[in-house]
């Protein structure tokens, strides 16, 4: 069997610059606060031998900060919009099965994870769907290389964004995984 991957997007936490639209309701500290403990907690409660985690990290300059933990591998999530930082996260790990997820899914377990692995096992993309229209995890099988319409384009932060993205698989097999919610705003907090 090939290694799993898991992949998580992470921004170095520094006030201003990390979940800004949730800064704006709660202030930009507790902001900056909640999502550095949030993804240590994360990376704590998804720790498992089943797959690999890696930190797709921004911007470049902290890949090797020492904010996350040094035990884990990382990857730089470059340049362009969401969709080019995910595809080149995916095209820069070895071969297997991989999923990506961001640092800010409060109730993600390690049971959502390994159902989106085993979907994986019979279809080439597996995405969990959110509340808002878009999406929390996005996996893909990797058995030969990504095509390039992958998540182009797709309408970003908004209720679009899953079936946009779905639709850049040109008629490639895809399940859904469990529906969680990730934060972006305080309102998003107070319903966790």
């Amino acid at each position: 069997m090939r290694r799993q991957h898991l992949i998580v997007m992470v921004k170095y936490p520094q006030a201003g610059r990390v979940k800004t639209r949730l800064g704006a309701g709660i202030g930009r500290i507790q902001a900056t606060w909640w999502f550095r403990h949030q993804v240590l907690s994360l990376l704590r409660r998804l720790d498992d031998p089943r797959w690999q985690i890696w930190l797709s990290v921004a911007p470049d300059t902290a890949v090797e900060s020492k904010v996350w933990p040094l035990y884990l591998p990382r990857i730089s999530q470059g340049q362009g919009d969401l969709g080019q930082r995910m595809r080149g996260a995916f095209e820069a790990l070895p071969n297997g099965p991989a999923c990506l997820i961001g640092g800010d899914i409060p109730n993600v377990t390690r049971c959502e994870i390994a159902q989106a692995f085993r979907q994986l096992g019979s279809h080439d993309a597996v995405f969990g769907p959110a509340s808002d229209g878009g999406f929390w995890l996005t996996g893909f099988k990797r058995v030969k290389p990504l095509a390039r319409e992958i998540f182009a384009p797709v309408r970003w932060s908004t209720q679009h964004a899953l079936a946009d993205s779905i639709a850049t698989l040109g008629g490639q097999s895809h399940a859904l995984a469990a529906t969680l919610d990730d934060v972006d705003t305080a309102a998003d907090l107070r319903k966790g």
